[in-house]
Protein backbone atom coordinates (compact mmCIF):
# COMPACT_ATOMS: atom_id res chain seq x y z
CA UNK A 1 0.00 0.00 0.00
CA UNK A 2 2.69 2.63 0.77
CA UNK A 3 4.64 1.51 -2.39
CA UNK A 4 1.53 2.22 -4.36
CA UNK A 5 1.27 6.10 -2.55
CA UNK A 6 4.94 6.81 -3.57
CA UNK A 7 4.92 5.54 -6.50
CA UNK A 8 2.21 7.96 -7.35
CA UNK A 9 3.42 10.64 -5.65
CA UNK A 10 6.74 10.49 -7.80
CA UNK A 11 4.48 10.34 -10.73
CA UNK A 12 3.11 13.46 -10.06
CA UNK A 13 6.26 15.04 -8.58
CA UNK A 14 7.55 14.41 -12.00
CA UNK A 15 4.89 15.35 -14.07
CA UNK A 16 4.61 18.23 -12.19
CA UNK A 17 8.06 19.38 -13.55
CA UNK A 18 7.45 18.33 -16.84
CA UNK A 19 4.33 20.80 -17.30
CA UNK A 20 6.27 23.47 -15.27
CA UNK A 21 9.07 23.22 -17.39
CA UNK A 22 7.10 23.04 -20.74
CA UNK A 23 4.89 25.85 -20.04
CA UNK A 24 8.24 28.17 -19.53
CA UNK A 25 9.74 26.52 -22.38
CA UNK A 26 7.14 26.29 -24.52
CA UNK A 27 5.22 29.82 -23.76
CA UNK A 28 3.64 31.65 -26.28
CA UNK A 29 4.41 35.33 -26.18
CA UNK A 30 0.87 37.70 -27.36
CA UNK A 31 1.45 40.95 -29.47
CA UNK A 32 2.27 44.08 -26.75
CA UNK A 33 0.72 46.56 -29.21
CA UNK A 34 -2.43 44.46 -29.15
CA UNK A 35 -2.25 44.93 -25.55
CA UNK A 36 -1.44 48.35 -25.52
CA UNK A 37 -4.65 48.86 -27.88
CA UNK A 38 -6.84 46.54 -25.95
CA UNK A 39 -6.27 48.56 -22.79
CA UNK A 40 -7.12 52.10 -24.07
CA UNK A 41 -10.75 50.42 -25.17
CA UNK A 42 -13.84 50.56 -23.03
CA UNK A 43 -13.97 46.92 -22.51
CA UNK A 44 -17.84 47.02 -22.94
CA UNK A 45 -17.78 44.15 -24.69
CA UNK A 46 -20.84 45.87 -27.00
CA UNK A 47 -19.92 44.66 -30.52
CA UNK A 48 -21.02 48.26 -32.07
CA UNK A 49 -17.73 47.97 -33.65
CA UNK A 50 -18.84 44.68 -35.67
CA UNK A 51 -16.62 42.71 -33.58
CA UNK A 52 -17.36 40.45 -31.08
CA UNK A 53 -15.32 42.14 -28.02
CA UNK A 54 -12.63 44.63 -27.51
CA UNK A 55 -9.80 42.09 -27.75
CA UNK A 56 -10.77 41.08 -31.40
CA UNK A 57 -11.13 44.73 -32.65
CA UNK A 58 -7.85 45.71 -30.80
CA UNK A 59 -6.34 42.60 -33.06
CA UNK A 60 -8.03 43.81 -36.18
CA UNK A 61 -6.34 46.97 -35.36
CA UNK A 62 -2.91 46.12 -34.63
CA UNK A 63 -2.85 43.79 -37.87
CA UNK A 64 -4.37 46.98 -40.26
CA UNK A 65 -7.88 45.41 -40.63
CA UNK A 66 -9.97 48.21 -39.64
CA UNK A 67 -9.47 51.83 -38.63
CA UNK A 68 -9.56 53.16 -34.93
CA UNK A 69 -12.41 55.09 -35.46
CA UNK A 70 -15.08 52.39 -34.69
CA UNK A 71 -15.97 52.49 -31.01
CA UNK A 72 -18.54 54.56 -29.64
CA UNK A 73 -19.04 53.92 -26.54
CA UNK A 74 -15.18 54.69 -26.44
CA UNK A 75 -15.72 58.04 -28.49
CA UNK A 76 -13.17 60.47 -29.01
CA UNK A 77 -11.34 60.32 -26.29
CA UNK A 78 -10.27 56.72 -27.09
CA UNK A 79 -10.09 57.81 -30.97
CA UNK A 80 -7.34 60.41 -29.68
CA UNK A 81 -5.50 57.45 -27.46
CA UNK A 82 -5.30 55.30 -30.10
CA UNK A 83 -4.18 57.88 -32.65
CA UNK A 84 -1.39 58.60 -30.34
CA UNK A 85 -0.21 54.98 -29.54
CA UNK A 86 -0.11 53.92 -33.15
CA UNK A 87 1.46 57.59 -34.31
CA UNK A 88 -1.69 57.60 -36.97
CA UNK A 89 -3.97 60.57 -37.82
CA UNK A 90 -7.08 61.01 -35.50
CA UNK A 91 -10.27 60.35 -37.41
CA UNK A 92 -13.60 61.44 -36.87
CA UNK A 93 -16.28 58.45 -35.50
CA UNK A 94 -17.47 56.50 -37.91
CA UNK A 95 -21.42 57.18 -38.07
CA UNK A 96 -21.99 53.94 -39.23
CA UNK A 97 -21.11 51.74 -35.79
CA UNK A 98 -22.81 54.57 -33.77
CA UNK A 99 -22.65 57.86 -31.80
CA UNK A 100 -20.65 58.52 -28.65
CA UNK A 101 -23.28 58.82 -25.74
CA UNK A 102 -23.21 59.71 -22.34
CA UNK A 103 -22.18 56.59 -20.15
CA UNK A 104 -24.75 54.74 -18.80
CA UNK A 105 -26.07 51.58 -16.19
CA UNK A 106 -28.99 49.20 -16.99
CA UNK A 107 -31.48 49.53 -14.40
CA UNK A 108 -33.77 46.49 -13.88
CA UNK A 109 -37.48 46.99 -12.62
CA UNK A 110 -37.43 44.37 -10.25
CA UNK A 111 -41.54 44.78 -9.81
CA UNK A 112 -41.95 43.83 -13.97
CA UNK A 113 -39.26 41.73 -13.95
CA UNK A 114 -40.61 38.28 -14.45
CA UNK A 115 -37.28 35.90 -14.20
CA UNK A 116 -36.92 34.67 -17.77
CA UNK A 117 -32.86 35.27 -17.83
CA UNK A 118 -32.21 36.21 -21.18
CA UNK A 119 -30.70 39.30 -20.40
CA UNK A 120 -28.44 37.39 -18.19
CA UNK A 121 -27.59 35.22 -21.48
CA UNK A 122 -27.31 38.59 -23.33
CA UNK A 123 -25.16 40.32 -20.95
CA UNK A 124 -21.41 40.02 -21.96
CA UNK A 125 -19.47 40.73 -19.24
CA UNK A 126 -22.03 38.87 -16.25
CA UNK A 127 -23.09 42.09 -14.82
CA UNK A 128 -26.49 40.34 -14.57
CA UNK A 129 -27.63 38.30 -11.74
CA UNK A 130 -30.87 36.16 -11.26
CA UNK A 131 -32.39 32.81 -11.77
CA UNK A 132 -35.22 31.49 -13.56
CA UNK A 133 -38.85 32.87 -12.21
CA UNK A 134 -36.84 34.93 -9.93
CA UNK A 135 -36.23 38.61 -10.20
CA UNK A 136 -32.59 40.12 -11.52
CA UNK A 137 -30.54 42.67 -10.28
CA UNK A 138 -27.65 44.74 -12.02
CA UNK A 139 -24.43 45.06 -10.42
CA UNK A 140 -22.94 48.32 -10.90
CA UNK A 141 -19.51 48.31 -10.71
CA UNK A 142 -20.00 45.82 -14.09
CA UNK A 143 -22.21 46.87 -15.59
CA UNK A 144 -20.39 48.41 -19.18
CA UNK A 145 -23.47 49.84 -20.43
CA UNK A 146 -23.77 48.23 -23.66
CA UNK A 147 -27.10 48.17 -23.98
CA UNK A 148 -27.40 44.63 -25.41
CA UNK A 149 -29.44 43.27 -22.37
CA UNK A 150 -32.30 45.39 -23.73
CA UNK A 151 -33.49 43.74 -26.93
CA UNK A 152 -33.88 40.42 -25.45
CA UNK A 153 -36.09 41.45 -22.85
CA UNK A 154 -39.39 40.69 -23.16
CA UNK A 155 -41.11 43.31 -20.48
CA UNK A 156 -39.02 45.40 -21.64
CA UNK A 157 -38.03 45.91 -17.44
CA UNK A 158 -34.49 47.51 -18.40
CA UNK A 159 -33.82 51.11 -18.51
CA UNK A 160 -30.76 52.68 -19.48
CA UNK A 161 -30.01 55.32 -16.91
CA UNK A 162 -27.10 58.08 -17.86
CA UNK A 163 -24.42 57.93 -14.90
CA UNK A 164 -24.41 61.13 -13.25
CA UNK A 165 -21.18 63.18 -13.59
CA UNK A 166 -18.53 62.52 -11.30
CA UNK A 167 -14.93 63.65 -10.61
CA UNK A 168 -14.56 59.74 -12.00
CA UNK A 169 -16.10 59.69 -15.04
CA UNK A 170 -16.15 63.76 -15.77
CA UNK A 171 -14.20 64.80 -18.76
CA UNK A 172 -12.77 68.37 -19.84
CA UNK A 173 -14.79 69.79 -22.96
CA UNK A 174 -13.84 69.80 -26.09
CA UNK A 175 -12.10 73.42 -26.88
CA UNK A 176 -13.58 73.63 -30.46
CA UNK A 177 -16.77 73.72 -29.31
CA UNK A 178 -18.61 75.95 -27.15
CA UNK A 179 -20.13 74.27 -23.89
CA UNK A 180 -23.34 75.93 -23.88
CA UNK A 181 -24.88 74.32 -20.62
CA UNK A 182 -28.55 75.70 -20.07
CA UNK A 183 -28.59 78.60 -22.25
CA UNK A 184 -31.66 78.99 -24.76
CA UNK A 185 -31.54 78.67 -28.16
CA UNK A 186 -31.76 82.43 -28.86
CA UNK A 187 -28.75 83.01 -25.88
CA UNK A 188 -27.23 80.08 -27.72
CA UNK A 189 -27.38 81.59 -31.55
CA UNK A 190 -26.28 84.77 -29.67
CA UNK A 191 -22.90 83.27 -28.62
CA UNK A 192 -22.45 81.79 -31.77
CA UNK A 193 -22.52 85.66 -33.29
CA UNK A 194 -19.28 87.65 -33.40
Amino acid sequence: MFTAIIAITLLALVFGLLLGFASIRFKVEGDPIVEQIDKLLPQTQCGQCSFAGCRPYAQAIAEGEVDINRCPPGGEATIQALANLLEVEVKPLDDECGIEQPKTLAVIDEERCIGCTLCIQACPVDAILGAAKQMHTVIADECTGCDLCLPPCPVDCIDMVEIPASTANWRWPDPDQPNLGNLGQLEAEQVKQP
